[in-house]
């Protein structure tokens, strides 16, 4: 069968279909309102700046002549794949998403979301994290979910209380030393 009459695209468009959900199911996307930004400005570059110099290449490839050896055209199209899916999926989780302001936070004597928490291990090295949403944890930042293990151990914890922590060498005990929001 002659290349011109088959679909190039068959095995990615399965990919397009298997989006794994960035929550569990049910469970609320919470999100500061730098979070919302920060995936607002993803999805405004995305389809100002890199989608439309995509389409341009891939136009341009197309009037090359023959596809199915064409670099340019073949990456192109799959670069246009991954900035439509990433799309898809950007503007899935900002329709769900429910902006939670940290500074609006009354009862600041608990730990809820948006909480940035000074905490010691059991070994006593002290450690800082800030609860935030699924869509913006940054590990490297010290961000982390509020549904991670460590999260869902501090919520409503206030300063001086010890709670445990289920981490993949065991329970470790914590001490909360510092809530600020």
């Amino acid at each position: 069968m002659s290349k011109a009459f088959t679909r190039e695209s068959d095995a990615d468009d399965l990919d397009d279909e298997i989006e794994a959900p960035a929550s569990p199911v049910g469970a609320k996307n919470y999100i500061t309102p730098d979070g919302y930004r920060r995936l607002q400005a993803e999805f405004d570059a995305l389809m100002r700046d890199e989608r439309p110099k995509v389409v341009e290449t891939v136009a341009w490839a197309a009037g090359n002549g023959d596809r199915s050896e064409n670099g340019d055209y073949i990456y192109g199209k799959r670069r246009l794949r991954e900035i439509d899916r990433r799309v898809r999926f950007l503007r899935k989780r900002m329709e769900a998403a429910e902006i939670v302001d940290p500074a609006r936070q009354t009862n600041r004597s608990r730990i809820f979301f948006g909480a940035t928490v000074d905490y010691a291990a059991a070994d006593g090295e002290e450690k800082r994290l800030r609860i935030v949403g699924v869509d913006e944890a940054r590990s490297e930042l010290g961000e982390v979910s509020w549904l991670s293990p460590i999260a869902q151990a501090l919520l409503k914890a206030e300063e001086g209380d010890e709670v445990e922590v289920r981490t993949p060498r065991g329970v470790e005990r914590i001490e909360v030393l510092k809530i600020s929001y």
